[in-house]
């Protein structure tokens, strides 16, 4: 509440737009003016202006300022949080002996803040903000002054679409990150009741949720761009997301005794992925490039001009100037100074998940070669997405020369990852800094001149809702609901595996249909003893699916919340396998440009376990044999002790009450 209070207190907003407001490119505007309450929203004119600063708040894609800003919902990294939000999951592990909320959560450690600062860079955050939804609700409040302008008043209710949209966007970072929060109509003042009051109960705000999300997409623009102003699509999109996470976080998460009302928000997400299903088209590689790699290419392409990219929904394009300033996605994905930086790789966990080639995993197919030699021979014969997103030395950035910009073994030689756990001290080019696990994603890595080595002007689009994950989500939601089809599956998973790259025609069985689900007696042990249950077998590889699609995009973290599989964050902590080859591969003697390995020393810069498999953070406290612990109450985030003493009818999130450290 003191946030609110101190924002109440100033009594004025900011308000973005450019002189140049006929431009409807408005992930590329930039805040430029302050204009105090009350002296605004009385033409229709206004209205779209005043929501062009939601925008930056909520669309943040890679980021904007400082490339050291924790992003919500968690606060957990810094910098995008499609880049690196799967650090606090089981897909990614970054540098052992690195401080702040990711480690500290990691190991138990994390405090319950006095207060929350309202400071980007600061570590220990909650998410407890409220002015960005003070913004809106003012809007809401005001809008209507502008009736005056318009001939019909039915002409603003576009406007006050967007904004129930941004609303609504809000509460849902909010429940994700709390479970429950007061619901606020007003934009409040200094004696409002509204600031004293207690949380809305989970089965109000979702039903408030899906109100501000049913009336945007009634009300909004029906059409637009990925980078132009909030449309229908983007609104169905949204809501689809809401709708999935309320729906299976009430079927899975029974302690709330909500599991009969589930179903009514995944048959909302079904409806809302039918509005968009056939309006896009997953992302293919143009004729004009070299390769069948459409999905790494998605993820390295710069703006979105003249309806080139028909995957993005909602999206976020950065000019190469200004717009670009700061965002971090280029941290350790085209630089190699790790100072300071997120040093990551892949788990053995994220690539034990991703089947062979013919459709089964890795513990049945004949295809699989192991992990033993030197040569990352566990990445052949997979889904052709694992060397799209992990890279095998010989490929992409490994032999990659940043100067002219080619991928040439021949011309430039091969350049291994650099292992070890001590980031902060190691500085390797071109091969983007060191990899903790040997296993370094490729994913978002581009060889573009224009990006690559660049950390303040780069142009690299990021994407924030794109149709792949509207596929996943359709199909996610009529397998909870007991009504998917192999009708729906071509037209989802199957339309995604074609895509990587899998070959129906030589491995039939790598067509998942309801009638050819493979066996997987590794994954069903593992949701067994780290969830408690076991998902269907169509469940459990439409979870595949997603896990393998979405890797490194932000969203591993909320799918474990919903499913209630948080202790997945417990399985050990590993690596690739380090093996006798690849220890002679890094003794400190292959330095030559054909075969260049920085050195790495076993029990100095690389700890392996009984079978030879790297160990995750070894360095770190509280974090044993790289086993994390995960506590329930981790589910939720808390709320600062401040904020508790100023508003005596709220109550603590469920687990924290006692926990002060």
């Amino acid at each position: 509440m003191k946030n609110l209070l101190k924002y109440i207190a100033i009594g004025c907003v900011s308000i973005g737009f450019t002189l140049t407001s006929c431009n409807d490119d408005f992930m590329q505007q930039d805040p430029s003016q302050v204009l105090a309450e009350g002296s605004f929203l009385k033409n229709e004119g206004d209205l779209p202006l005043y929501l062009n600063q939601l925008y930056d708040v909520y669309a943040t894609g890679h980021g904007r300022g400082n490339a050291y800003d924790y992003q919500p919902p968690f606060y957990i990294t810094r910098g995008s949080n499609i880049m690196f939000g799967d650090l606090f999951t089981d897909n990614a592990m970054g540098f052992s002996n690195s401080t702040g909320n990711i480690v500290d959560r990691l190991a138990g450690t994390w405090s319950v803040p006095a207060a929350e600062s309202t400071s980007l860079t600061n570590a220990n955050r909650t998410g407890w903000l409220w002015t960005n939804l003070r913004t809106v609700n003012y809007f809401l409040n005001h809008y209507r002054e502008a009736e005056s302008s318009v001939n019909n008043p039915a002409d603003l209710n576009k406007w006050a679409a967007e904004a129930y949209f941004f609303k609504a966007w809000d509460y849902y970072m909010k429940m994700v990150a709390f479970g429950e929060v007061p619901w606020l109509e007003s934009d409040l003042n200094i004696n409002s009741p509204e600031l004293y009051a207690p949380r809305t109960s989970r089965t109000e705000l979702a039903d408030h949720v899906l109100e501000c999300l049913n009336y945007a997409v009634q009300n909004i623009a029906t059409n637009g761009t990925a980078v132009g102003r909030i449309n229908r699509d983007m609104a169905n999109f949204l809501k689809a997301r809401f709708c999935l996470f309320e729906g299976t976080f009430r079927k899975y998460h029974t302690e709330l005794n909500l599991q009969g009302t589930a179903d009514k928000f995944l048959k909302e997400c079904e409806t809302a992925c039918q509005a968009i299903v056939g309006k896009y088209q997953l992302y293919d590689v143009p004729s004009t490039e070299v390769g069948n790699d459409p999905y790494w290419h998605l993820f390295k392409l710069n703006g979105l001009t003249g309806g080139s990219h028909k995957e993005a929904i909602l999206a976020r394009v950065y000019d190469g100037d200004k717009l670009g300033h700061g965002t971090s996605r280029y941290f350790n994905m085209n630089r190699g100074n790790a100072s300071g930086r997120y040093c990551k790789g892949a788990t053995k966990d994220l690539v034990d998940e991703y089947l062979c080639i013919d459709g089964l995993p890795i513990t049945s197919s004949p295809l699989f070669k192991g992990y033993d030699g030197d040569d990352w021979r566990e990445l052949d014969n997979r889904d052709p997405r694992l060397k799209q997103t992990i890279v095998k030395p010989g490929e992409y950035i490994t032999i990659f020369e940043r100067e002219s910009g080619t991928i040439n073994q021949t011309l430039n030689g091969l350049k291994y990852p650099e292992i070890t756990y001590n980031c902060p001290t190691a500085n390797q080019t071109p091969t983007g800094g060191p990899c903790v696990t040997g296993y370094m994603f490729i994913k978002h890595w581009t060889n573009e001149p224009i990006d690559n080595g660049s950390t303040t002007s780069g142009s690299q689009t990021a994407l924030i809702f794109r149709y792949g994950e509207a596929l996943l989500m359709l199909a996610e939601a009529k397998a909870e609901l007991g009504t998917i089809t192999n009708d729906d599956l071509d037209l989802t998973v199957n339309a995604l595996r074609k895509r990587a790259g899998f070959d129906f025609a030589t491995y039939p069985n790598s067509k998942l249909t309801l009638q050819n689900i493979p066996a997987d007696t590794r994954l069903d042990n593992l949701y067994q003893q780290y969830a408690g249950y076991v998902p269907s077998p169509i469940i459990r590889e439409i979870r595949r699916e997603r896990r393998i699609e979405m890797a490194l995009e932000g969203q591993r973290r909320e799918d474990l919340v919903r499913w209630k599989a948080g202790k997945f964050i417990e399985k050990p902590v590993r690596g690739m396998k380090f093996t006798a080859e690849k220890q002679a591969l890094y003794n400190g003697s292959n330095t030559s440009k054909a075969k260049n390995a920085p050195k790495a020393t076993l029990n100095a810069d690389v700890f392996i376990d009984s079978e030879g498999f790297i160990i995750g953070y070894p360095k770190s406290p509280g974090v044993a044999n790289g086993v994390v612990k995960w506590e329930d109450m981790y589910y939720f985030n808390p709320i600062p002790l401040q904020e508790l003493e100023l508003n005596k009818n709220l109550t603590q999130s469920p687990g924290w009450q006692d926990i002060k450290r």
